[in-house]
C-alpha cells in the first residue's frame, strides 16, 4: 500500500516545521520507501507496517499539543511493489519525458 499523509499540531503558531520534522524523521527512520514534498509525506509498505509508522509520526508531530489534524489518502493494491516510484514513472512515460 501507499499512504500519503499530512499531519499538523493545532494551536502551535504559524510555523509547524519543527513538528512536521519530527513526523518526517519517524518515517525516514522506518526504513520504508518514502518521499516528502511541500504538502504530504508518502510511505509505501505492508498495511500494518505503514499504519504503525503513520501512528508514530502523528504522535511525534503532536508532542506537546493537545490537538492534531491529519489528512490521509491510501492506495491499497495487492501485488504491487515499488509503486511509489513506478506510478510517477508511468506518468512521465506518458508525457514523453
Amino acid at each position: 500500500m501507499i499512504v500519503a499523509f499530512s499531519v499538523s499540531p493545532m494551536g502551535e503558531g504559524e510555523s509547524v516545521a519543527p513538528a512536521v520534522a519530527r513526523a518526517v524523521r519517524v518515517v525516514r527512520e522506518s526504513g520504508l520507501p518514502n518521499r516528502t514534498d511541500a504538502m504530504f509525506t508518502t510511505v509505501e509498505g505492508e498495511w500494518d507496517e505503514v499504519m504503525d509508522v503513520v501512528k508514530r509520526a502523528v504522535e511525534a508531530a503532536g508532542e506537546g499539543a493537545s490537538r492534531v489534524s491529519m489528512t490521509l489518502k491510501a492506495d491499497i493494491r495487492d501485488g504491487v511493489t515499488d509503486g511509489l516510484t513506478e506510478k510517477i514513472a508511468a506518468v512521465e512515460r506518458e508525457l514523453g519525458d
